[in-house]
């Protein structure tokens, strides 16, 4: 597959002249989910699940599928009917030649006293993981791990330790938004060093490699 970062926790996957993209949030590109074929969103933060961007791509391709948790469907069900699927935890479904398991049930926590929100993340063609918000362990081998590396729930500790315990070949930036210039190269040192031997790499947005 080539994998392409449309900004923050948005990527691109392409394969045999079919699109799917995950998160095309307010903080992705415009245009994040023009083209696909099928869009997946793991849940509903802005930064992950923008309607604009998400009636783009949907509209652009009357053909193109929508397949998220209940509280994003629940919003775009009505204007593309039969097009919005509800999946959860343990969900497995085959859409535009791509394999989707679905993992993971609750986003991470932000602070004690705001409740937490349904999130899932997907496995796809068994071999990349987007975990959404969420240090979700997928009980499968990963060659790709899209590794949220920045949010207000998280620490860098627990990116790296969420590292190690998946295993993965490689570990690509995703939900890196916030992080500016001065403070990436360091993330980039104690990741690429403390990751227990995961490749790691950074794309800028546009940026592509395969996967």
């Amino acid at each position: 597959m080539k994998l392409t970062k449309n900004g923050h926790s948005c990527v691109r996957l392409e394969k045999d002249g079919r699109t799917l993209v995950i998160d095309p949030g307010g903080w992705s590109a415009d245009d994040a989910a023009a083209g696909a074929d099928v869009i997946l969103v793991t849940h509903e933060h802005e930064d992950h699940f923008n309607e604009g961007r998400l009636r783009t791509g949907l509209e652009a391709n009357p053909a193109a599928e929508l397949w998220t948790l209940a509280s994003v469907a629940e919003q775009m069900s009505a204007a593309f009917p039969g097009r919005v699927h509800t999946v959860g935890h343990g969900d497995a479904f085959t859409v535009a030649g791509f394999d989707v398991q679905a993992h993971g049930e609750l986003h991470a926590v932000i602070h004690p006293d705001l409740p937490r929100i349904t999130n899932v993340g997907y496995l796809v063609d068994g071999s990349l993981f987007h975990p959404g918000d969420a240090f979700t362990l997928p009980n499968h081998p990963v060659d790709t791990l899209l590794l949220p590396v920045q949010a207000p729930w998280s620490k860098v500790s627990e990116v790296i330790e969420y590292v190690r315990e998946v295993r993965p070949k490689r570990a690509v930036d995703v939900h890196d938004a916030m992080l500016n210039d001065v403070s990436r190269p360091l993330y980039d040192m104690l990741i690429g060093n403390l990751g227990g031997g995961a490749d790691h790499l950074r794309l800028a947005p546009g940026g592509a490699t395969e996967a």
